[in-house]
């Protein structure tokens, strides 16, 4: 139930973070969530981060420090890359595109014969989304701050550059979700409780600082915007952050990754109920191969290895 609601809660965060782009640009959003986060976030865990923050300033740990820094940076990139596909692509193939980095991470650790089969699986995935043709249901939406026309594909207006830069935006949101995987684990053995994932929410949230204010301007003071970007941070981060947590504490590795894998699903259904973004028959093929190729290789990343490495 932790992981099925914590899955929900970050693709309604980012169903509510698209509907937004209509207001003011996704940087702007990006700035907003990250943000809130780390406020909330540091408001949750203050003692445990003031502790932290103590201990490596008395102790000159500053190798501790980079790599809390290094993982800040991985978020900032990460969030504002998925949030700029978001903008130009649906939904549900930006996540799927974007579910390629923690694949990649899962069969490097893992040795199996069979990991192959599911890279094969996930390529697959990527041709179909290539090949594929996204329409929009529903008359308009709004990408990038572009409105497109009823029926038209998402690149229509602009050309298909708008589709190509997506796809390029969730391919580096991929990464850095890949690094942000390692560097998590190394964050997490380094700085106790969860004061380095605080630490670095604070990074990223200065980072996307300059873009954000560039882009959003006097939109970002607007009550409305910033409810909503409160609204967007809880969902897409305080909330499965802390149920994740949860989770891992009682669930196998194994279970939580192959459950996880039900994100570009899912995050397909948010976007066609919140964006009227519909998906073709090929489109949906291609989710269901990430999804299945997703599962596939946490359950073999985690029968080798021990839960807190997978």
């Amino acid at each position: 139930m932790l992981v099925g609601v914590g899955i929900v809660s970050v693709q309604l965060g980012a169903g509510l973070a698209g509907r937004l782009f209509s207001e003011v640009p996704p940087a702007a959003v990006t700035g907003l969530r990250l943000w809130t986060s780390a406020v909330m976030m540091a408001a949750l865990g203050g003692r445990g981060l003031a502790r932290t923050l103590r201990d490596v300033i008395s102790r000159r740990r500053w190798q501790d420090a980079g790599v809390a820094v290094a993982f800040g940076i991985t978020l900032a990139v990460m969030n504002f890359s998925i949030y700029q596909s978001f903008a130009r692509i649906p939904l549900g193939i930006a996540v799927t595109v974007e579910f390629l980095g923690p694949l990649a991470v899962a069969v490097a650790s893992s040795r199996h014969v069979i990991d192959l089969l599911w890279v094969g699986l996930a390529g697959l995935g990527v041709a179909l989304l290539a090949d594929g043709g996204t329409r929009v249901a529903g008359g308009t939406r709004v990408a990038g701050g572009t409105r497109l026309a009823d029926g038209a594909a998402p690149g229509s207006h602009g050309g298909p550059g708008l589709v190509v830069a997506g796809i390029a935006f969730a391919l580096v949101a991929a990464a850095a979700w890949a690094a942000y995987i390692k560097l998590s684990a190394s964050t997490g053995r380094r700085l106790s409780g969860s004061s380095g994932l605080v630490i670095a929410m604070i990074i990223a949230a200065l980072v996307v600082t300059p873009p954000a204010v560039a882009a959003g301007h006097a939109a970002l003071l607007r009550p409305g915007v910033l409810v909503a970007g409160a609204v967007i941070g809880l969902l897409s981060s305080v909330i499965p952050y802390r149920f994740e947590l949860e989770a891992l504490q009682r669930i196998p590795a194994r279970v939580y990754g192959v459950w996880v894998s039900l994100a570009p699903a899912v995050a397909a259904l948010i976007g066609l109920v919140l964006l009227s973004e519909s998906l073709a028959a090929r489109e949906w093929a291609a989710v269901c191969c990430v999804v299945v190729a997703s599962a596939g290789t946490s359950r073999g990343a985690a029968a080798s290895a021990q839960a807190p490495q997978a």
